[in-house]
């Protein structure tokens, strides 16, 4: 065996084998399916622009997890794999390389620009795949889809047509959020944030009069689009004003002052400025009230005609500009500075704008039978609370905007005739006008939401809709019958509504199904002090690096061993090298069983005879049990706390160390330890497979992969051998703490006595040797003269004679006397009752706790010396 593991080496060469063994397929376990078992998951298509992220790699590691483990429980396993085409981020990156060259889309036209983002797809897109390779992740490559190949393509068209024609998809004016970049976003897209502005209080005169209101607003330049003036109807200062009219400054329009009991009469001046065509709220009012929807700037937020002497500006760069000349001209009441939150582009970070436009949108009840299939039931949130989260937002859907001002993407099958009819179509061409038999007809030029195509992933990935494209290649004939619904989800908690829910209505609106039976959603990685991470904060990790520096499978058990539900995973340094020195500790645990025989049997293959083999065979049942039980329920980190558990503690601290006093044990915690590296195999699949190997004397160029071959069974625990050794574990460190207090340490003793009322006597020889002690004496009364160590089941005497005490008695009386000041200072400062009445009821606290503490001690210090006469 090797002096040390290579990590990078065997984990690249291990991989490449295992996949090119189809070992990652469904049919990659065939020797082990059993009938009637089928398990499936869906990996949330990363984006085509991606790159490997610590949340990916969490992700990742829990999905590869719950794939090994069924994969080697005999299920029949689909792991679907695949990327997003990433609508908006993509037609950024390429739009951006374009432009570096001096070339805009609009130069290329929409054939010629789609066809440069095809070819920076297959040079450049999809470097995330290589990447999660380097985790070690087993999803079935040769499925690998893509939301814009031909099969998907057919899928989206098809769910479109049918929610069209069940009029779940309508066209219309509405208010949108607008990016003046990317265009139209969902309610989701937007990232709210904290902003530093101001609040402006601008002078609205009263028409043909010198009294004005006050309007308080956070954007002024909007003001141009102001068709009304409101106050509360209840509001008494401004009752005499309702009815009358202000003029706008600057392009003296005439408004009405209208009454509405949605002003908030404690915000500003109880008065507001109402803009329906640019305000969410505003747009309700002006609907209410039957105002003129008036649109002050175009797709690119530049100003228009209504803007006056301002048209031209783009409507940021106009707020400073539209102020300055509103205080040259006295309507500037006053400005304040104001905290208020400001909606972004999730991608491109621009400040967005309510907007009227004219799109489609996907109505609310498409929702409404998924909501109440999964409130029967039919679906279930692991943390269980998710489920309020769904519910309430899920509950106040609103309709989803789907169309897309972008040339990337699905393109919206819609079809308008020169007649004015208008319709779907699956057809990439269709002959003619379904109404006039014209073809004379154009499609409509926007692209879908990119969560319109990988809502249906589920599905589609499956077959449905793909027609013939791809069959037998990427899906086959049975597969949404032995896969659909799908097992199960897991994903970060941040994608519930852009993506989960969306799969959960559409897919049931498909297939009259729910998508999947159980929803995981894990919460964030953090840095070790809890903060989110990120570029600004200099605190991200990059989980490529970590692997070169510790190895995928550490990564992946650190990540798994901090994966309590529902609590942020706090990721640091000091955990990986923690997992590091297990590892290590499992390598030089091969070593040693190496050094006592060439090679070891399968525990299937022996019978396992020794006390101490079923006694850690033993152990090793009620490990797996923990295993199983916890990966079920999703409890990833209890699973891997186990495994941990009984590696490190069990069988390296203990079963290594006891076997030196029992030879014959080593041929079966061998074979113990290698279905302990079968048991590890979903976790940290490369360490595992090595050691298993070596300790097989085989190699996974030659055999089979573990991967592959059935997971330990649970099988039933052997209570009295592990009593027995309870007591032996208990005897060892009891005595070497009763030659701890008389400074023996680790030294050889002669002599120990025990109080114990099981026969230890077929066990005690491990005692001996491990508590370093030659003659081990079963008495019945305590030993005079002795140090002692009191345990919960038994009791020893270490005798003194023949020891110096007098520095163990010096330094004893030391801590004593110590102890006999911290007591009595404590005690005095708790008796003053001017301090217990002054004193912060904290430091009343931490005092009590330290007298109750120093008097334990000290009670403990006085037997010490008790023992020695003293």
């Amino acid at each position: 065996m090797a002096d040390f593991y290579n990590a990078k080496e065997i984990e690249e060469k291990f991989y490449k084998i295992c996949e090119e063994r189809g070992y990652f397929e469904i049919d990659g376990n065939k020797s082990i399916q059993e009938d009637g078992k089928n398990f499936c998951i869906m990996m949330p298509p990363p984006n085509v622009t991606g790159v490997l992220h610590i949340g990916h790699s969490l992700t990742f590691t829990l999905q590869d997890i719950m794939t090994r483990y069924k994969r080697m429980d005999g299920y029949k396993t689909l792991w679907q794999p695949g990327l997003d085409h990433a609508g908006i981020a993509t037609q950024n990156v390429v739009e951006k390389q374009l432009l570096a060259q001096g070339t805009k889309k609009e130069d290329l036209g929409r054939k010629k620009f789609v066809n440069k983002v095809w070819e920076w797809k297959e040079k450049s897109g999809g470097q995330i795949v290589y990447q999660m390779r380097r985790l070690g992740i087993t999803p079935a490559w040769s499925r690998e889809r893509f939301t814009m190949d031909e099969g998907l393509k057919k899928a989206v068209k098809k769910a479109f047509v049918n929610l069209y024609e069940k009029g779940l998809i309508i066209r219309g004016n509405y208010m949108v959020n607008w990016c003046t970049h990317d265009g139209a976003l969902s309610d989701v897209e937007v990232e709210h944030k904290e902003n530093k502005g101001k609040l402006y209080h601008l002078r609205y005169f009263l028409k043909e009069s010198k009294e004005f209101v006050i309007v308080a607003t956070t954007r002024p330049e909007t003001y141009f689009g102001d068709t009304a003036v409101m106050v509360n109807p209840n509001d008494e200062r401004y009752k005499n004003l309702i009815g009358k009219t202000v003029v706008l400054p600057i392009i003296n329009r005439e408004i009405p002052i209208i009454a509405d009991e949605h002003v908030d009469m404690e915000f500003g001046t109880g008065v507001v400025k109402v803009t329906p065509a640019h305000d969410v709220n505003d747009y309700e009012v002006g609907k209410r009230h039957n105002l003129e929807f008036i649109t002050i700037f175009d797709e690119q937020g530049i100003l228009n005609d209504y803007c006056d002497k301002f048209k031209g500006l783009e409507r940021l760069e106009a707020r400073d500009i539209v102020m300055a000349e509103l205080e040259k001209i006295g309507n500037v009441e006053k400005i304040e500075d104001y905290e208020n939150q400001v909606g972004y582009c999730y991608r491109c970070k621009n400040v967005v704008e309510p907007y009227i436009s004219k799109q489609w949108f996907v109505k609310s009840e498409i929702a409404d039978e998924a909501i109440k299939k999964v409130n029967e039931g039919a679906a279930e949130f692991y943390p269980s609370h998710w489920i309020n989260s769904f519910n309430a937002w899920m509950r106040e859907l609103k309709d989803w905007c789907i169309s897309r001002q972008l040339w990337w993407g699905h393109q919206i099958p819609v079809f308008y005739c020169e007649c004015g009819h208008e319709w779907a179509d699956e057809s990439d061409t269709p002959e003619c006008c379904p109404k006039c038999g014209s073809k004379s007809f154009t499609q409509d030029p926007d692209v879908l939401d990119t969560w319109f195509s990988s809502g249906l992933w589920p599905i589609s990935t499956l077959g449905w809709g793909n027609g013939d494209e791809l069959k037998n290649e990427k899906w086959f004939e049975n597969d949404l019958k032995e896969f659909y619904p799908n097992t199960m989800l897991i994903t970060g908690f941040d994608i519930l509504f852009f993506w989960v829910a969306r799969m959960m209505f559409q897919s049931e609106n498909a297939l009259g199904e729910i998508p999947f039976k159980d929803i995981y959603l894990h919460a964030l990685v953090k840095d070790k002090d809890g903060k989110k991470m990120s570029k600004s904060s200099g605190n991200i990790i990059d989980p490529l690096d970590k692997i070169d520096e510790y190895s995928a499978d550490i990564l992946r058990f650190t990540l798994t061993l901090l994966a309590v539900q529902g609590r942020d995973i706090r990721l640091s340094e000091e955990k990986m090298v923690l997992v590091r020195n297990f590892t290590n500790k499992l390598y030089n645990a091969s070593k040693y069983l190496l050094l006592n025989a060439p090679k070891f049997e399968n525990l299937s293959e022996i019978e396992v005879k020794t006390e101490l083999g079923r006694y850690m065979l033993s152990r090793f049942n009620e490990c797996v049990a923990v295993v199983r039980e916890n990966v079920e329920a999703y409890r990833f980190n209890d699973a891997a706390n186990a495994l941990y558990k009984f590696l490190w503690d069990e069988f390296c601290d203990w079963g290594i160390e006891l076997s030196k006093g029992d030879k014959a044990s080593v041929a079966e915690l061998g074979a113990i330890f290698k279905e302990a590296m079968r048991a590890m195999s979903p976790f940290m699949p490369f360490i595992s497979e090595y050691l298993f190997h070596e300790l097989s004397g085989t190699n996974l160029e030659d055999t089979n992969s573990i991967m592959v071959e059935a997971y330990p069974k649970v099988n039933e625990r052997d209570m009295d051998i592990e009593r027995k050794f309870a007591l032996v574990i208990e005897a060892i460190v009891s005595i070497r703490r009763a030659k701890a207090t008389v400074d023996l340490g680790n030294s050889k003793i002669a002599k120990a006595y025990m109080i114990v009322d099981e026969d230890m006597s077929a066990v005690m020889h491990y005692v001996r040797l491990l508590a370093k002690c030659e003659e081990i004496e079963i008495c019945t009364d305590k030993v005079a003269n002795s140090a002692v160590d009191v345990s919960e089941n038994l009791s020893v005497f270490v005798p003194l004679s023949g020891i110096d005490t007098s520095e163990i008695v010096k330094r004893l009386m030391g801590q004593k006397n110590k102890l006999e000041k911290e007591v009595a200072k404590l005690e005095n400062m708790l008796g003053n009752e001017k301090f217990v009445a002054n004193a912060p009821a904290e430091v009343i606290k931490t005092n009590r706790e330290g007298l109750e503490n120093a008097k334990a001690q000290l009670e403990k210090v006085v037997g010490e010396l008790a023992n020695f006469g003293a």
